[in-house]
């Protein structure tokens, strides 16, 4: 070709401006940035050395056509059938098409690719004899269309599988960094000036070893497409073999000559799988030997050299109660640079930079990327004393800053408090209740419930629907955690903290920590245990206190039965009453060992089978079906979920619209003249009383009792639970 080839280079959000340096370097022409990449001219060599070079690119593409017309899905194939594909795709080859973006014509990016696939595959067909199939996973060919404002980019993909796939990662962990984005942050960090120096370089809290491998590959001269054995380019017409063989040539001769001149690189982590993980990746980056991993907490790390860069990803902290938590290991990080890297450059790379604040040094640099969708900071310092920050000062600054922001922004919400302890806490005291709910998103821009639990609170963030701005109801948040401890005259370190999101299936059941930390809470006469940390629900659900007081005064010699028991709050309850026997059953073995001890702690020890009190693990629905005839109760207590997906439960499980068999089942044990309470949270929840007598075959008493079970601390919200007795007709 006598013109140059018209290329786009995508590249992650931030990262354009050092994509288009790589290129200038490279010797590509016309270079300019544009949203999501790199927009350039050059030979067939220079895409080839684009591919094979560039350490921040995502993709090469080479653009046949751009500004083509797409207001609907039949304009878009007439524009691409008129592209000349025999030049591109031979015949009996395999293409797939990536599409991208959409427009009132074309609503679905499968629909768009089908319709750009039907152009090609008619065209050649008509020009050559031949239609080419499609090879999802492997093609010959790998067709890319970026539709935006009705018009479209149509490109051949001539890098085949993404750049960033560098084909050493063997073993990830969790969350890694993407190959591109990592290398893109150690350029911007100045690590090839370092390396050229003989600088060394230390990633402390490494995981899978990116950070150490990409600079090793930086430091070495060695081509990031080094390793890869295909390209996008290899299946298309306009592919130079020979060229391509010079252009890789030269890169290896340059790798093997780079190997030699290594600086130290070393990468710790106190996760030994990680760093089993981080060996193996570079063994297979070819650095078996050249580089050093090791088990090292952040604690114990020390300067590999006299100088260098320090470059590391710590984790950012997503839940607020997270975000507390990896303060001290910001600030531990702080220390060990103060202590043990004078003299080094370093460079943190965080979603949450007031984290870095708890370092205690003052950035030099604050550079803006994007892991994905997430903004994130690459701070960058340099391990001076004069740099060096009191944290102590600087935290008692910050804290009495953002108090008073706090206090100016968030005034309504600390008067609200103030108010709710006024009303409901002198209600509470006078009824000897100690666990009540003091704030239900009473003000709907701080949309939180707020527990309190003796001498601690319980706060559950509401989820944010999506029209609500993330940033601002994490300010919000903010005031919420700055804001209660002066309102209640309660420590911090006694307030948990939690995002409140519907669960499905185990996730009710899963840990959210491991603190350990178990509290005795009483109510009336009975004394429960709760954990306000580790789980997403603390062991007591506040709005059935009425609830179980009122089981507690049914139940003086009944036979009480208690499905989905959940902690068996309710059984305590019944035992306390006098009730002649308890059984408890659940599929939970976490909430039956729950239960267990919460049974203990009041006198009641649970037995096995013929004991007055005990625990069944079994799947309600299914026990219930198992004991018709074979048992009978004469108060019967079922509250079950709103829904779920366990897999230890047949199918699926929906309150509305399977009560009325439940039920009956529950109906079909219970003695003559006994009565069943039935609960639920779900807040348009529908009594079917109608289908519940036609499965039960009799006439029913059904009484709703809501309001007579609804607590003082939740009238603002009277539909926290819906509560029926259910008695047979006469």
């Amino acid at each position: 070709m006598t013109t140059p080839y018209r290329l786009f280079a995508t590249a992650p959000k931030g990262v354009e401006p050092l994509l288009q340096e790589e290129l200038d370097a490279l010797g590509c022409r016309d270079t300019r940035q544009r949203k999501g990449g790199v927009g350039f001219s050059g030979t067939p060599e220079d895409a080839y050395r684009a591919c094979l070079w560039s350490r921040t690119a995502s993709r090469v593409l080479l653009v046949l056509a751009e500004g083509v017309p797409a207001d609907d899905a039949d304009t878009l194939y007439g524009a691409v059938t008129a592209l000349p594909w025999e030049r591109q795709l031979g015949p009996g080859k395999t293409l797939a098409v990536d599409f991208v973006g959409t427009t009132r014509g074309i609503t679905h990016t499968r629909f768009g690719a089908q319709r750009v696939k039907d152009a090609i595959v008619d065209r050649l067909r008509e020009r050559s004899g031949g239609r080419p199939s499609v090879d999802l996973r492997n093609p010959d060919l790998r067709i890319n269309v970026h539709l935006s404002h009705d018009q479209a980019q149509v490109a051949i993909d001539l890098s085949g599988e993404a750049l960033y796939r560098r084909g050493y990662r063997r073993s990830p962990v969790l969350a890694p960094l993407k190959e591109n984005l990592a290398a893109a942050l150690l350029l911007k960090a100045g690590w090839p000036a370092v390396a050229g120096a003989g600088g060394a370089l230390l990633d402390p809290m490494c995981g899978s070893g990116t950070f150490v491998i990409e600079a090793a590959w930086i430091a070495a001269d060695r081509a990031p497409g080094l390793q890869r054995a295909q390209w996008g380019f290899q299946g298309w017409l306009g592919h130079q073999p020979a060229l391509w063989e010079g252009v890789l040539k030269q890169a290896r001769d340059r790798a093997e000559a780079g190997l030699s001149r290594l600086p130290p690189l070393r990468g710790s982590d106190s996760d030994r799988r990680a760093v089993r993980a981080a060996q193996e990746n570079a063994a297979a980056a070819g650095l078996g030997g050249r580089v050093r991993f090791e088990e090292r907490d952040l604690g114990r790390i020390e300067a590999p050299g006299g100088s260098g860069l320090l470059i590391v990803n710590p984790p950012y902290g997503e839940r607020l109660g997270d975000i507390e938590s990896l303060g001290a290991t910001y600030a531990l990080l702080g220390d060990q640079l103060k202590r043990h890297f004078k003299g080094w450059r370093a460079a943190l790379f965080t979603g949450n930079p007031d984290l870095g604040k708890r370092m205690g040094l003052r950035a030099l640099r604050r550079n803006h990327f994007y892991n994905g969708a997430l903004p994130c900071v690459l701070l960058q310092f340099e391990v001076e004393a004069e740099r060096f920050v009191d944290r102590e000062a600087l935290d008692r600054r910050d804290a009495t800053r953002a108090l008073e922001r706090a206090r100016s922004e968030g005034g309504a919400f600390f008067n609200r408090i103030r108010k709710n302890q006024r009303i409901i806490g002198k209600w509470a005291r006078r009824e000897g209740v100690s666990c009540y709910r003091l704030y239900d998103a009473d003000i709907p821009e701080y949309a939180v419930a707020v527990d309190v639990y003796g001498e601690h609170l319980h706060v559950q963030e509401y989820k944010a629907p999506g029209s609500v701005d993330e940033e601002k109801a994490r300010q919000r948040l903010e005031h919420v955690r700055l804001l209660l401890p002066p309102a209640l005259e309660i420590a911090p370190e006694k307030i948990s903290f939690k995002t409140r999101m519907r669960q499905r299936g185990q996730n009710q059941y899963q840990r959210q920590a491991s603190r350990g930390e178990w509290l005795q809470v009483s109510e009336g006469p009975a004394r429960f245990w709760i954990n306000l940390y580790d789980y997403l629900d603390t062991g007591l659900f506040l709005d059935h206190r009425p609830i179980r007081h009122l089981i507690g005064e049914m139940a003086r010699g009944k036979r009480f039965l208690n499905l989905f028991c959940y902690t068996a709050t309710a059984s305590v309850h019944a035992a306390l009453g006098g009730g002649a026997s308890t059984l408890s059953v659940d599929l939970s073995t976490t909430y039956l060992d729950w239960g267990r001890r919460n049974l203990e702690l009041n006198g009641i020890r649970p037995g096995e089978h013929g004991a007055p009190h005990r625990l069944l693990r079994a799947d309600c629905r299914e026990w219930l079906q198992r004991q018709r005839g074979k048992a009978s109760f004469d108060l019967i207590f079922v509250d079950p979920p709103t829904f779920s997906t366990s897999k230890r439960m047949e199918g699926t499980w929906d309150v509305q619209r399977d009560h009325p068999v439940l039920l009956r089942d529950a109906l079909a044990l219970l003695a003559p003249g006994g009565v069943l309470l039935f609960s639920t949270n779900l807040r348009r929840f529908r009594f079917e009383q109608e289908a519940l007598a036609a499965h039960c075959g009799e006439a029913l008493v059904v009484e709703e009792i809501s309001r007579q079970t609804l607590p003082r601390d939740f009238e603002r919200n009277p539909r926290i639970h819906h509560c029926f007795t259910i008695r047979r007709g006469s």
